[in-house]
């Protein structure tokens, strides 16, 4: 195969990362409004489109196969292709956390609202921040932008026990609530794990342009 038809190749599987990227991070974005705003149609939605976000990682999974199976690609080239592969899976685990949320908006709408949510969006809005800007770090083979999504996670986490304290408040003062404000913990805890897949995306970014692996959230 050519070098620029190679080339071509890798640099479409890079645009297939960002497209991913963003389906994800409309996945998330819909799920929150779903549950915000009680949407059982737009929750619907974000569960039937996990499966497109699922085709999309096999689709790339084994467009890299067939580069590593039919090319000998240089060291630099392997690297970006073994980034691909892995940032594929973070990517399609974020969409699980997605649709999971849908689900859960599911079970809450025909409930009794338990309170205004309110760090919940905040959540949803910084973890989707850094979807964004880990994958933007890796188009541009940005370092010091993917070292600076760890510090979104540290916010995620901070918000994620605010949550899981203001919630238990609620548990122990009616039982009644408890399964309301385990459902609310769930979604709390998916976009807590959504910003850790990010920071994964970027400490493999942080490993493509350095060489080094480098623990981003210790």
């Amino acid at each position: 195969m050519p070098r620029d038809t190679f080339d071509h190749q890798l640099n479409s599987l890079q645009e297939a990362i960002v497209r991913m990227g963003g389906s994800v991070d409309v996945a998330l974005d819909r799920s929150i409004h779903a549950l915000v705003e009680r949407d059982p149609e737009e929750a619907h939605r974000v569960i039937a489109d996990d499966l497109l976000t699922n085709q999309a990682q096999h689709d790339i999974e084994e467009r890299c196969i067939v580069l590593l199976a039919t090319q000998q690609p240089m060291a630099r080239d392997l690297r970006v292709i073994v980034a691909i592969l892995n940032i594929v899976v973070e990517l399609e685990r974020i969409g699980d956390y997605a649709e999971g949320i849908g689900k859960i908006a599911l079970r809450l709408i025909p409930e009794p609202v338990l309170k205004p949510l309110i760090d919940i969006p905040r959540m949803a809005v910084v973890a989707r921040g850094m979807v964004t800007d880990s994958i933007r770090a890796f188009m541009e083979r940005d370092a010091t932008l993917a070292r600076s999504v760890a510090e979104g996670d540290d916010e995620v986490d901070a918000l994620t026990d605010q949550v899981y304290r203001e919630l238990l408040t609620y548990m122990l003062d009616d039982p009644k609530t408890i399964e309301r404000a385990t459902h609310l913990m769930w979604v709390s805890h998916n976009l807590e794990r959504s910003a850790d897949r990010a920071t994964n995306i970027a400490e493999r970014v942080v490993q493509l342009v350095t060489g080094e692996i480098e623990e981003l959230n210790p």
